[in-house]
Order: C-alpha cells, then sequence, then structure tokens
C-alpha cells in the first residue's frame, strides 16, 4: 500500500485515528469561508470522518478533490461519491494519486502526522505546495507526551511563521492537536468573508449554551479537592465548600452562542458588560491618528469570553505591564492589559483585555497572522475585569455611551462611516 505524503505511522503499533470531532476541527476552514472554494483531501478513505466533515462543509460553488491513501481504494471512493448524490458528485472529484491533483485553497491531511522532524517537513512542504496564495493547511498529530516530539516541534516552527490557529482536541482516541498554517501571508480583505471558526475551547452543553475548557479544567480542579479533602478527612465537611464551588466556577465560564449582525458595517462589542466610558484620545503605540476608545466592565456575572469587534488579520500582540485596580475605576487604565493588534479595511482596530482586583489571568489564542471574523471568540479574561476597544476615530462612529449594557459578538458598538 502506497501512503500520501501526510501519513506516517506513529511508532506504537496502532495508528492514531481522526474522530468526529477532530474532524470537524480540521476541515473548520472549509465550512468558515463564504464563497466559492477549492479543497484537496489527502489520505482518504470511505470511512474517513474527515471526508464525511468535508462534505458536509460543501458550499454552492465550492470544489473538492479527494486523494485517496491508497491508489487501489480511488474506485472505492468514486462509487462512494457517486451514492451521496447528485449534488455531491458535482462538487467532489476523486484523482488517482497526490500528483493528479491542483492548487487548492484549503488542503487537508486526513490521518495524523507522525514520525521524526525530518519525515514531518518532507510531507509538510509536499503538501505545501498545492496551496494557492494565503491558503491553509489543516493537519493534526498526536497530542499525548512522547508520540511523534518530531512532528510536534515541526509544526510548532511552521505555526510560528504563518501560523493560522492550534486545538487540542481532547474528545478522540488518543486525543490530537490540530495545527492550520500558512505558508504565505493572507489578505486582510479575506477576513471579511469568513464566519467565526469552530473552536474545541469551548465545550457544548446545549445547542445555545458552552462553557471554555477553563471551566471545565476549574471545575474539575474543584472537584478534586472535594474528593481528596472527603478521603483524608472523613469526618468533616470541608469537602462541601470545593464541591458547592464547582458549579458556580464553571458557569463563570460559560460561553453561550450569539447571533453576529450581518451588517458589515457594524462594530460589536468585544464583550459583555457596561460601557465605562466613550473618549477620543490618541496612543503612539499604535499610530499617530486619533482612536475611538470605548470601554465596558464586566462583572464577575458577566460572560467573560472575548469576541473579535470587527473582521481583521492579527498583525501584533504584547502584554503591557501595570497594576491590578479595580476594572471599573479610571486607574484601571494602568492595570497589566493584553493588546491584540487588527489590521481591517478601515484601519488599525486594538483589542485591549485589562485585568482587575480579582482578574489576573488573561487568555489569548489568536496568534499574530490569524484572520478573525466579526464577532469570532479568540480568548477570555479569568473574573471581573475591563475589556477596550480602540477604532479610528474618523473612521467610526459610537453608538453606546456610558451606562449603557452591551453583549459580546451581538450588540452594534459603532459603525464604519
Amino acid at each position: 500500500m502506497t501512503q500520501s505524503p501526510a501519513v506516517r505511522s506513529t511508532g506504537s503499533g496502532r495508528p492514531v485515528r481522526v474522530g468526529e470531532r477532530a474532524a470537524r476541527v480540521l476541515t473548520t476552514e472549509m465550512s468558515r469561508h463564504h464563497g466559492p472554494k477549492t479543497t484537496l483531501l489527502v489520505g482518504a478513505a470511505t470511512d474517513s470522518p474527515v471526508l464525511a466533515a468535508s462534505v458536509d462543509a460543501l458550499l454552492p460553488g465550492d470544489a473538492l478533490t479527494v486523494v485517496p491513501a491508497d491508489a487501489l481504494a480511488a474506485h472505492q471512493l468514486r462509487d462512494h461519491v457517486t451514492a451521496l448524490g447528485q449534488w455531491v458528485s458535482q462538487r467532489v472529484r476523486v484523482v488517482d494519486s497526490l500528483a493528479e491533483a491542483d492548487a487548492a485553497d484549503v488542503v487537508v491531511a486526513a490521518e495524523p502526522l507522525a514520525g521524526t522532524a525530518e519525515e514531518t517537513r518532507t510531507g509538510l512542504d509536499a503538501l505545501a505546495k498545492y496551496l494557492t496564495e494565503g491558503g491553509v493547511l489543516s493537519v493534526a498529530v498526536p497530542a499525548l507526551p512522547g508520540r511523534a516530539p518530531g512532528a510536534v516541534g515541526e509544526l510548532e516552527r511552521q505555526s510560528a511563521l504563518f501560523g493560522v490557529g492550534t486545538d487540542l482536541v481532547l474528545v478522540n482516541q488518543p486525543p490530537v492537536r490540530v495545527h492550520r498554517l500558512r505558508y504565505t501571508a493572507a489578505e486582510v480583505a479575506v477576513a471579511a468573508r469568513l464566519a467565526p471558526a469552530y473552536r474545541t475551547s469551548s465545550v457544548p452543553l446545549t445547542r445555545g449554551m458552552h462553557i471554555d475548557s477553563n471551566g471545565v479544567a476549574a471545575a474539575g480542579i474543584a472537584l478534586g479537592i472535594a474528593a481528596f479533602t472527603r478521603l483524608t478527612r472523613p469526618k468533616s465537611r470541608l469537602w462541601l465548600l470545593p464541591a458547592l464551588a464547582a458549579g458556580p466556577v464553571a458557569a463563570f465560564f460559560r460561553d453561550p452562542e450569539r447571533d453576529v449582525p450581518e451588517d458589515e458595517a457594524a462594530v460589536v462589542a468585544a464583550a459583555d458588560g457596561q460601557v465605562l466610558s466613550v473618549q477620543r484620545l490618541h496612543d503612539e503605540r499604535f499610530g499617530d491618528g486619533e482612536f475611538l476608545r470605548i470601554a465596558v466592565f464586566l462583572s464577575v456575572l458577566d460572560v467573560h469570553v472575548n469576541r473579535s469587534p470587527v473582521a481583521g488579520k492579527v498583525v501584533d500582540y504584547f502584554v503591557a505591564d501595570g497594576g491590578f485596580a479595580a476594572a471599573m475605576k479610571p486607574d484601571a487604565e494602568h492595570n497589566v492589559a493584553a493588546y491584540t493588534v487588527l489590521d481591517t479595511e478601515h484601519g488599525t482596530v486594538v483589542v485591549a483585555q485589562r485585568t482587575g482586583l480579582i482578574a489576573r489571568r488573561i487568555v489569548q489564542r489568536a496568534p499574530v497572522g490569524a484572520l478573525l471574523a466579526r464577532g469570532e471568540r479568540f480568548g477570555l479574561i479569568r473574573f471581573g475585569s475591563r475589556t477596550d476597544v480602540y477604532l479610528p476615530a474618523d473612521a467610526a462612529e459610537p453608538l453606546v455611551g456610558p451606562g449603557e449594557r452591551v453583549v459580546g459578538g451581538a450588540s452594534v458598538i459603532a459603525r464604519w462611516r
């Protein structure tokens, strides 16, 4: 059997398989791109969850080329595609080998990478040749310690160049880490055609409510402490404190689905909370022009997941040192803060995630080079905090004022002129 360049043995005697959840992450670049696009799926089989997810992600005008893991399986794949109906068969082409494929906007490896750094580099280079300008290569690698360390190191090196994003998929046997890589820079204008990416950092509870993975971990720690206390001090009721705290802690990290406005001129709130101030100012760190800054205070009862207020490309990210004043007070402007700088079609936009009196931990998941859709999740702040949005003052008109309540990803806080 001849494997595709993307598939390698893990050395454990049992190959790592991609399940339905990991398959959805691998194909997220397909499902989030509005408009016609081409996709190349390498190493697929008729029973591959990645093939099923790729077909589900097809939109009118899309084209999907499939390369089988085994050249002898091409006939079976063609029969399988035909059986899926005319709508699918018109958009899916099965080729015998990678050499017969054309360049594509999205290239997906159906099976996880493994092996040495050199083997991984060879496999990545073979697939990257089929990317169009600004295209995305989506691959998975075993996430367990000691599994395919060469592959992990090579992927991390490549991610630092034109990284799009990385997601850990624990609900897979064994867990895998999905890397989405770019080998050439993407155009800023592409961001406006994107839908928010599917993120495994958000664990679904119901159709409309998720819990961020940080909340799952925090609740698990609380329950672990409760179990340990119960075991070591069976006559004490102290175990009830961490046990009862697990629910509220998890609820703090709730991550509801939001309907992002379709109006392309809308700028949405980066977080839930109360508007503290709307002011014009200069900040030399972001350029010479004047900015419109809209500051929002998040209480401990608000949703703390942060969303991108606009469609744009992450061009810089840095953390500024400072204090830990109460987030609703003016002194909070000088607190420790993480700044995500976006390049947009309207100019530079900045989102500042500020710590507060209790909030001491900022999570930012959008690497430099990543494209963010309007309303897309990109991080969170643990416990009470403040989020500021900086917009070019001459290009944006504010639509909110101090004291108003806003909902992250849904409330329109400004409009492009």
